[in-house]
């Protein structure tokens, strides 16, 4: 009697522990960037490839490479505004079925590297209309501005390739910029808010709001979707936890630093509590801490550093850019990220090539395999 229940005590236990490693397994498999799922999806019809390839350009504009992942975020944008969702949803459409007719490279059209320029096109328009919501005619500018990013990232791929570079959100700053200076505050078809200098001063002397202040670092993160509100942002965020914990460690990092660098600039209020100090630095610090570099001690040093210059030179193009009307969006990062590419010395040693980035604990994991291989290469060589 004693030994039947011994017997079935271990047999439970072995049973409990199957089932927590299956759930572990599940767990992992929903995480990183899931390259089962395209296995699986190459002899599914086209509009369910459609709709992976549009998830994962949802996530590439947050660096990550999630389907999953990519519908938490269009779930926090809907519940945010479904105005906002539409528009992105329409954006990442229509950039990633012009990438399809004009024949781009299929591994990049599947990685939805040729969705997140338009979904921020899109994204912005919506933002910046003083229209309002539900103004139908601004989808066509949307799909319009979507399509050109496939244009300009298809001539600015072969330019930047040369150094090893990604084309970033370039298409994206510039068709936005074009955008706004067509159109203007008075359009009477597609009019749209004038920026404000981050630097001007508040109008009332009111002292700082330390709750608002810290809130903002999380809106930071959200900010990079043109999302003002709390929880979508921290869905967001989870979103990007999902994906990678050491990429979402470093978009809280980097959103801080660059509220830090707005405090010091004494920017108005409202620019640090709605998360607009911190997203540029949220890239510039994800750019570097694991995505285009192996993560180390080192390289998460330079990540906040180029979370600063990040938040710096972005205060310092908003002020310049809003005197007349126009936003700096993302240039700062962008720029500061492919500067930091461009970096020779130690930190060379921990770029990843543009080709091989995943996941940072991926990358992580693959970098000393690379540098095992060199070194192999190395030593066959050797006389």
């Amino acid at each position: 009697m004693w030994m039947d229940t011994k017997t079935e005590a271990k047999e439970a236990s072995r049973n409990r522990a199957s089932l927590r490693r299956c759930v572990l397994s599940g767990l992992l498999l929903c995480t990183g960037d899931m390259e089962h799922l395209d296995k699986y999806m190459q002899e599914k019809l086209f509009v369910l490839q459609l709709v992976v390839w549009g998830l994962r350009g949802v996530t590439r504009v947050i660096l990550a490479n999630n389907p999953l992942s990519g519908a938490l975020i269009l779930a926090a944008l809907c519940w945010a505004s479904p105005w906002q969702a539409l528009l992105g949803t329409l954006g990442v459409l229509a950039s990633t079925l012009t990438a399809v007719i004009m024949g781009q490279d299929s591994a990049e059209v599947s990685g939805g590297l040729h969705g997140f320029n338009g979904m921020l096109v899109s994204l912005l328009m919506g933002v910046f209309s003083s229209a309002g919501d539900w103004y139908w005619w601004l989808l066509l500018p949307a799909c319009l501005g979507s399509a050109t990013c496939v244009f300009l990232s298809s001539g600015l791929s072969p330019v930047l390739e040369r150094w090893d570079l990604p084309v970033a959100v370039f298409p994206f700053n510039i068709i936005i910029v074009l955008y706004l200076l067509c159109t203007g505050p008075d359009n009477p078809y597609f009019p749209h808010h004038p920026a404000t200098p981050p630097g001007l001063l508040e109008p009332n002397g009111t002292e700082l709001i330390a709750v608002e202040v810290m809130l903002g670092i999380p809106l930071g993160v959200g900010q990079i979707f043109a999302c003002g509100a709390l929880w979508p942002s921290l869905l967001i965020l989870g979103a990007v936890l999902l994906y990678s914990p050491l990429l979402a460690a470093h978009a809280l990092l980097g959103s801080a630093v660059g509220t830090l660098v707005g405090l010091s600039m004494a920017v108005r209020h409202d620019y640090l509590y709605s998360g607009l100090s911190g997203f540029n630095g949220a890239l510039g610090c994800m750019a570097v801490g694991g995505l285009f570099f192996t993560f180390s001690w080192r390289t998460h040093l330079f990540a906040i550093a180029s979370a600063f210059l990040s938040a710096y030179a972005d205060i310092a193009l908003s002020n310049l850019l809003g005197t007349v009307g126009l936003p700096a969006c993302s240039w700062a990062s962008t720029l500061t990220a492919t500067l930091m590419l461009l970096l020779t010395g130690s930190l060379a040693a921990y770029r990843i090539p543009i080709g091989r980035v995943m996941a940072p604990e991926h990358n992580l994991c693959s970098h000393s395999q690379w540098e095992a291989g060199d070194t192999a290469d190395r030593e066959s060589t050797d006389v």
